[in-house]
């Protein structure tokens, strides 16, 4: 273990840098004396990438008393995808060598630190569903030319274009489902005209849930208090080597409009979609991804839904992947298609919501600055409401967003040969659910000079350099 003095500067706060400032403070050679670490976030702003009529902070709708508070000093931590994920949990996962190990860190944290209440952890339900749209109100199907106006192929058959959901990978075809055995606590749903196929995929055995933002919030300040300096508005500009090329010496940061370096002999890339800024070998890419959150009638069961839903003709048409968002009340009404939105049940009353990821906008500077297509915020509020009530007609609309969400990886380990440099990033849809891992592994990787607790498997940046 290391005894020896190390300036530890960590790039990013994102839950994957929050959960390895967290597991560098509880690592059993860690003392404040001997190890300064930093946590530098570059943006000064959580506000970004929410229209301004959303719920701004998701602790005012938990319990007040127990849910975790915003520190206005952390203001950009969980600014990004960090904060406006859905927060899934599952054993059954990827990548196999980092989620049993993450999936169990998770519970065990919750359990120290009060996670049910603090950042709403709990065990959950997943299960598929396919699913035929109700029209919405004022749109009319059959005013509706084309083929497919006289009749739509069900659920599943693959009849029209659609949007992928973000957790495509896990979904069974539909040749594959079951006949429908909807449980009775999935009361939320409209199973008498709107579902028509239902399918198990998750159990309370290995699926859970958590809030991404006070999660990510929590892990930030639990650092904090444990010795990490956190600084926000703080952007990277530079990582820096010694004379030779072989060791970090410093980080260049820019904040407040000066230009400060920071004495650094380790330092961790945790920059999710920006990591390739500083570390371009590395490939880590960006995809836009759009959510809504919205407050039911009353709190809704445990379920994580994957859907397949038909929209039938006279449906308002999805924004496409490509293009940029025109109000869907103002889009022509088109033949059937099929979409893909992903819905989490939440226990603080409401129900997140999420579509398919798109590449109209570059990735901006900072998360500060990411901008939302209200009108691809709206295409999943449609949709959802098509297949039940309490997510639409009798629903709140309580937060349209958007984030970036880092693809490619995850990357987890020493970058190259240079002493002191280390990537974790590219966590996919998957980053909340396998951060405590990655903490856990970087920690010892910067303490221990190697991962210990789980192997790095096809994680490990050195198949890519």
């Amino acid at each position: 273990m290391s005894s020896t003095p190390k300036e530890i500067t960590i790039i990013g706060g994102g839950i994957i840098g929050c959960c390895t400032a967290y597991f560098l403070t509880r690592h059993p050679s860690y003392t404040p004396e001997t190890h300064r670490i930093t946590l530098l976030e570059a943006s000064s702003s959580s506000a970004g990438g929410r229209t301004p009529d959303s719920t701004q902070d998701p602790a005012t709708l938990a319990d007040p008393a127990t849910a975790s508070k915003k520190n206005p000093a952390h203001e950009g931590i969980a600014g990004g995808a960090s904060g406006k994920a859905g927060g899934l949990l599952a054993l059954w996962a990827f990548p196999s060598n980092i989620v049993p190990l993450s999936f169990r860190l998770h519970d065990e944290l919750a359990k120290e630190h009060g996670g049910d209440k603090r950042w709403g952890y709990r065990r959950c339900y997943a299960s598929q569903i396919d699913c035929r749209a109700r029209l919405p109100p004022g749109f009319d199907g059959s005013a509706v030319g084309g083929k497919n106006a006289g009749g739509a192929e069900p659920a599943g058959s693959g009849a029209g274009q659609g949007s992928k959901g973000l957790h495509k990978d896990h979904k069974k075809d539909a040749k594959a489902l079951r006949k429908l055995g909807v449980p009775e606590d999935l009361d939320w749903l409209d199973t008498n005209e709107a579902l028509g196929a239902y399918e198990g995929m998750g159990t309370l055995d290995n699926t859970a849930q958590v809030h991404p933002e006070l999660f990510t919030r929590s892990m930030a300040q639990l650092a904090e208090d444990k010795g990490v300096k956190i600084v926000t508005g703080a952007r990277v500009t530079s990582i820096n080597k010694t004379a030779d090329g072989k060791s970090v010496e410093s980080v260049t940061y820019e904040k407040d409009g000066n230009e400060e370096t920071l004495p650094t002999t380790d330092c961790v890339v945790a920059a999710g979609p920006w990591t390739r800024r500083l570390l371009p070998q590395i490939p880590v890419t960006a995809a836009r991804a759009h959510s809504v959150v919205v407050k039911t009638p009353k709190p809704v069961s445990a379920y994580a839904l994957f859907t397949s839903i038909v929209l039938p003709p006279g449906f308002p048409a999805p924004t496409t992947k490509g293009a940029g968002g025109t109000p869907a009340a103002h889009r022509p009404p088109r033949g059937q298609q099929i979409v893909e939105p992903e819905i989490y049940a939440r226990p603080d009353g409401t129900a997140y919501a999420c579509g398919p990821t798109d590449t109209v906008a570059e990735l901006p500077q900072t998360s500060a600055d990411v901008e939302v297509d209200t009108a691809r915020c709206d295409d999943i509020v449609y949709q959802i409401g098509g297949i039940s009530d309490e997510l639409g007609r009798d629903g709140q609309v309580l937060a349209k967003q958007a984030c970036y969400l880092p693809q490619g990886g995850p990357w987890i380990g020493k970058v190259g040969e240079t002493k002191g440099l280390v990537v974790a990033a590219g966590h996919t849809c998957w980053g909340i659910q396998n951060a405590p891992a990655t903490g856990k592994l970087v920690s010892e990787i910067v303490l221990d000079g190697k991962p210990k607790s789980a192997k790095l498997g096809g994680c490990d940046p050195s198949l890519v350099l």
